[in-house]
């Protein structure tokens, strides 16, 4: 194994360390991946962390181009915290309806849904979705409607989940139910 890595080249690196890793600082032990076997640490990176609190990481096979990939066990996954905030849903509360929905320079579509809803969780991922596909040409809001009845009744909300599409702080565009992805994309064109 020793003389294995010995002859690892990572192109714009003198010899294989362990540098190029990225464990987050939660899991950061001491790694012996050196020829002389001396036990070093892993670097701290900033972002990252691992989806399942009883993942262990191990290490995968060096590919072509250098990079060590990491992976986990235990449907653990290394993950990108940042990515995951700036694609979430955000919610939105009769406080902050006005400046978030009404005034925006960008199309929203704002989901009315409850925590008690069943096809309001069927829907949710496909929101999600449509969130990550248009990011930065479209907003995407969700209402609870038990914390927030007055922005329903405003907007006469009897059925969730209801999605609407709003742009210049006018409604434009109203789903009723669980729809499938298709008839949200199409509503979402028309007003883009």
């Amino acid at each position: 194994m020793a003389s294995l890595l010995d002859r690892v080249a990572i192109p714009g690196r003198p010899a294989f360390a362990p540098t190029p890793l990225l464990v987050p600082a939660a899991a950061r032990q001491t790694c012996a991946l050196s020829t002389d076997r001396r036990a070093r640490p892993l670097p701290e990176s900033m972002g990252l962390r691992i989806q399942s609190s009883d993942a262990k990481i191990r290490l995968g096979r060096l590919r072509s181009s250098g990079v060590v990939r990491v992976s986990s066990r235990r449907r653990g996954a290394v993950v990108c915290e940042a990515q995951e905030k700036t694609l979430e849903v955000s919610p939105v509360t009769e406080a902050n309806w006005q400046s978030l929905v009404l005034e925006s320079d960008k199309p929203v579509l704002v989901e009315f849904w409850a925590p008690w809803c069943g096809p309001c969780k069927l829907i949710h991922p496909i929101v999600d979705e449509l969130a990550k596909d248009y990011a930065g040409k479209l907003k995407c809001l969700k209402v609870n409607t038990d914390e927030s009845p007055n922005v329903a009744t405003q907007y006469g909300i009897r059925s969730i989940p209801t999605v609407i599409i709003f742009k210049d702080g006018e409604k434009k565009g109203t789903i009723i139910g669980a729809v499938p992805k298709s008839t949200l994309i199409e509503n979402i064109d028309k007003y883009m």
